[in-house]
């Protein structure tokens, strides 16, 4: 028996090293605070595997019953459950803690455990039990040890699956690894503590080496495509791995390609990366970094909106562009509110004004007054695939003329196409109140453009809108 114990020691010892390689090479990469624990706990797994196969075949003595218990009762369980906040908590005061009372408690029972005496010297080919040869300190902080991994373990368990519920693939990766981890450091925990066979005990060191490197190189293994570095995270304390898969998790979202993106669509994301405020994920505006001086331009309703989407090029006098003759490229923008057409020389195209007043039946009639507030607004911003431009186009075009015919209660459904990204769409929508947004949803027009763009849209932002004040005029058409 004592040969087939060390034969298996020596095998964990051999498996918890490859995985404590593996760990290392990954730090290289990855500097991370749960990796640096768990790679101090599994090359003290090693060390007491190593020490337990060197007792079976030698005989155990104070040094070898020393180190066996400092790395594999101490050292073990407690950064185990270290490292698990350290990945699961996303401030840093948490993280800080856990690394400050580490260390502390490290140092000083690592201190008690190898300068206090044994009670007892002599111990033979078995493994030792801590309770015969530990005196009442080390005992009692082994204990408080114990009982601390525990608590860290089940608490981060209950902190896996809370995330999990409401969380993403992050977070399920997360419980996925948690589920791993636990069980295996809690039965170690149960070994080190309660005299169990020698075998057993030297399995479970052996297993809990395992559960760690199984961990580590698949349910916490990195994303491959790491060059999509364009998305951030909108919290402000990230671990590279934290911010990587956060990238991921937007993109299921917003999954843009940087390849597709022109300058100024990269502008439109901050640093945080998208807010949410509404359905889905919400470009904010920035300001450009080297924005050409230009004088003051005119405000326009509907081209604000759009300027401030792109929110990094060039300022556009956007009432000029849509009284200017048609040019090569992408439409500008259809609209239809059911009214006739104006052609004016240079009309006004929703000048946004306070006291102005919303939807007025002629372009004359001015005076104060506010818009209802049950007015219900959206702009959606799609960036469609490569070569569907044209495609959408026909199919928004068919929208707007279905919505123009049958939808009076639809004040605004604009579809314009942004200059500088070819690939991108925006809709705007104003609709009287809720009820009218519901009906128009039910319309098989409608249900047709949903249903048809999906082939054609890559990524689709929603933002919802409430009208502060606004002047809307039918907006000239273009002679063919």
């Amino acid at each position: 028996m004592e040969i087939l114990v060390a034969v298996i020691a020596l095998a964990g010892a051999l498996l918890a090293a490859v995985a404590a390689g593996a760990l290392i090479q990954r730090l290289r990469d990855e500097p991370e605070g749960w990796l640096v624990a768990w790679t101090v706990a599994v090359v003290a797994l090693c060390l007491s595997l190593g020490v337990i196969g060197f007792g079976y075949l030698a005989g155990f003595g104070g040094v070898t019953f020393r180190i066996y218990q400092v790395t594999g009762s101490l050292l073990a369980p407690l950064w185990l459950g270290i490292g698990l906040v350290q990945l699961l908590s996303e401030k840093a005061p948490p993280r800080f803690l856990a690394w400050l009372f580490g260390i502390a408690l490290t140092v000083v029972a690592t201190v008690i455990m190898i300068w206090d005496p044994l009670k007892n010297q002599d111990m033979g080919a078995s493994l030792p039990s801590a309770a015969n040869h530990w005196n009442l300190v080390p005992s009692y902080l082994l204990i408080g040890v114990h009982v601390v991994a525990v608590l860290l373990m089940l608490g981060m368990l209950a902190v896996a699956g809370v995330k999990w519920s409401k969380g993403d693939e992050y977070d399920t990766d997360n419980l996925h690894a948690t589920a791993v981890v636990v069980p295996s450091a809690l039965a170690l925990v149960g070994a080190m503590r309660f005299p169990v066979p020698g075998l057993f005990t030297t399995a479970l060191l052996a297993v809990a080496a395992a559960a760690v490197w199984y961990t580590v190189l698949r349910p916490l293994a990195p994303y491959e495509d790491d060059e999509d570095d364009d998305f951030g995270d909108d919290r402000d304390e990230r671990s590279p791995r934290r911010e990587e898969r956060s990238q991921r998790r937007e993109e299921r979202r917003t999954p843009l390609d940087e390849h597709q993106m022109t300058p100024g669509d990269r502008a439109m994301f901050r640093d945080e990366g998208p807010q949410h405020t509404g359905r889905r994920a919400t470009p904010e505006p920035v300001p450009a970094a080297e924005a050409p001086p230009s004088p003051p331009r005119r405000p326009s309703g509907l081209g604000d909106l759009v300027a401030e989407y792109r929110a990094g090029d060039r300022e556009v006098d956007y009432a000029a562009r849509m009284t200017a003759p048609p040019q090569d490229g992408p439409s500008t923008g259809y609209i239809m509110n059911g009214a006739p057409a104006m052609t004016p020389p240079a009309p006004a195209t929703g000048a946004v004004f306070p006291g102005a007043d919303l939807f007025s039946p002629a372009p004359q009639q001015s005076g104060p007054g506010r818009p209802s507030p049950h007015i219900f607004g959206l702009l959606t911003v799609f960036t469609i695939m490569d070569g569907a431009g044209d495609a959408f186009d026909r199919l928004a075009e068919a929208t707007v003329e279905a919505v123009r015919r049958g939808e009076p209660d639809t004040l605004v459904y604009a579809c314009h196409a942004v200059k500088s990204a070819p690939l991108q769409r925006i809709v705007y929508e104003l609709y009287r109140d809720d009820v009218a947004y519901r009906d128009h949803q039910r319309q098989p027009h409608v249900e047709r453009f949903v249903n048809e763009r999906q082939a054609m849209v890559l990524a689709t932002n929603v933002i919802e809108l409430n009208v502060n004040a606004a002047k809307v005029v039918p907006l000239p058409t273009a002679a063919y």
